[in-house]
């Protein structure tokens, strides 16, 4: 596609504001539409699709935000003349076409393709068919403020495929795509990378860890589980798993005292056989499978551990590579555990919850990322560039 000047991508963007804002009232009736045919067996699931005022006000605040950043186009990364003359400027560059692969939240359709726009992308988006309404209406808006502004609607596509027609799509493209972005559960992230012909940047499962440390300040710790766990289920930085040191002064009584505080907000337990041997009611681990789960649910995993290796060793052994945290108030052994840890995103004495590009100071996001290439961690607007190199020279020659 055509490089477009940020005036023009911004316009489009100031246009897009003022269509969902007027079209508030209709995106919201056929958001219920979707909600009606749902199952709201899926409580994670249904709380995504789900489409309200706040969620309204939600998209309009980050279209806004992504006008207001910088063009990541044309950006100079390097720029450098060497000793044979020749320069060579290193710039950003769009990658092309994005093809976003989402299940049900239809705030994506919004998110999503204001980033990969004003980025200068074409975007391909494949919605879920549970929230086909919500996206429809919302392709509208697209086509509208596009139109609006002399450009093609190709720019923001919404793609109508089935699972098998996805699957042929992913394999043989009708169309150039230079980068797919599933954002989902780990079946459709295996479903992508198994039959993708083009480069797939993973937005991979939570399962996030916290550690708590001998040192532990156990008020806060109550505080973060608490709010990492309940705050939203079916976030992706939602915490899983919690790991006590049963070094940790007056342990038992800690534990009997999580366990209650835990449940008294809703959260049932699944633990190990050592915190099971304090907490006999609870539900022992029935595999080790369990411990590779995202729960999306008020669940959580709890275990012993016996210090900080142990718990290092744990934490990259089974989770998803997206946040971890530890709650200490030993700062070198805090230090130890971030550099050791392999995850996109480590915290100390704080909540999972943050791994969000508006809380990280990204603003926006297409996803968060647990790949290592090109990108890890929050995928804002500065991340959905690729580079050029520009090679400036006087008749050179290599000899």
């Amino acid at each position: 596609m055509e490089l477009l000047h940020t005036d023009k991508k911004n316009n489009v963007l100031n246009a897009m504001i003022n269509i969902i804002d007027r079209e508030r009232k209709n995106i919201i009736k056929a958001n219920q539409q979707d909600l009606d045919a749902f199952n709201k067996d899926d409580q994670a699931l249904y709380d995504r699709l789900v489409v309200n005022e706040a969620k309204v006000d939600g998209m309009i605040q980050a279209i806004k935000e992504v006008r207001d950043q910088e063009d990541p186009v044309g950006a100079t990364i390097s720029d450098m003349t060497l000793d044979s003359g020749l320069q060579i400027t290193n710039k950003t560059a769009p990658f092309g076409t994005i093809m976003i692969i989402y299940e049900s939240r239809p705030d994506v359709t919004i998110e999503a393709a204001v980033l990969a726009f004003k980025a200068n992308n074409k975007i391909l988006l494949k919605g879920g068919k549970e929230a086909i309404n919500s996206n429809l209406i919302l392709e509208k808006c697209w086509h509208e403020a596009l139109e609006e502004n002399g450009l093609t609607k190709d720019w923001i596509r919404l793609l109508h495929l089935k699972r098998e027609e996805t699957q042929e799509f992913l394999r043989n493209p009708t169309e150039k795509i230079d980068l797919i972005v599933p954002r989902g559960g780990e079946r459709l992230i295996k479903f992508v990378k198994d039959h993708a012909s083009c480069a797939v940047l993973i937005s991979g499962r939570g399962n996030n860890f916290l550690y708590v440390s001998k040192h532990a300040d156990w008020e806060k710790a109550i505080k973060v589980i608490i709010n990492a766990k309940t705050d939203k289920i079916s976030g992706c930085n939602a915490l899983d798993n919690v790991l006590i040191d049963k070094n940790i002064s007056d342990y038992e009584a800690k534990v009997e005292e999580l366990q209650k505080t835990l449940n008294h907000v809703g959260v049932s337990l699944v633990v190990d056989k050592k915190i099971g041997q304090i907490l006999k009611d609870e539900t022992q681990i029935p595999s080790e499978d369990t411990w590779y789960e995202e729960f999306l649910a008020m669940k959580l995993l709890v275990a012993e551990v016996d210090g900080l290796e142990e718990a290092i060793k744990m934490i990259n052994k089974y989770s998803g590579g997206h946040s971890s945290s530890i709650l200490t108030e030993n700062n070198e052994e805090a230090a130890t555990f971030m550099e050791q840890i392999d995850s996109a995103a480590v915290y100390h004495n704080a909540s999972t919850r943050f791994t969000d590009g508006g809380q990280m100071g990204v603003g926006a996001e297409l996803a968060i990322s647990t790949d290592k290439l090109h990108h890890r961690g929050p995928l804002g607007l500065k991340q959905l560039v690729t580079n050029k190199y520009y090679v400036f020279g006087d008749g050179h020659v290599r000899v």
